[in-house]
């Protein structure tokens, strides 16, 4: 295995984030326009910190839990 293959990514694109956090591709996006999940431009790709959606993902928890 080489090395790239064992880091964990620092930013994924919206796609990845809805794959990583089991929401639809259109929630991330809708996340994404109303300011709740930040992201950033790098070129012409559209990308969000790992850190950041971790962050939404708990403030969602809490807001939402029983």
């Amino acid at each position: 295995m080489t090395q790239a293959a064992t880091l964990a990514p620092l930013a994924v694109s919206p796609e990845d984030a809805g794959r990583m956090s089991g929401h639809a591709r259109s929630a991330i996006y809708e996340a994404l326009a109303s300011g709740q999940l930040p992201s950033f431009k790098s070129g012409r790709r559209r990308l969000i910190l790992v850190t950041e959606l971790n962050a939404w993902l708990h403030r969602l928890a809490k807001e939402n839990a029983r």
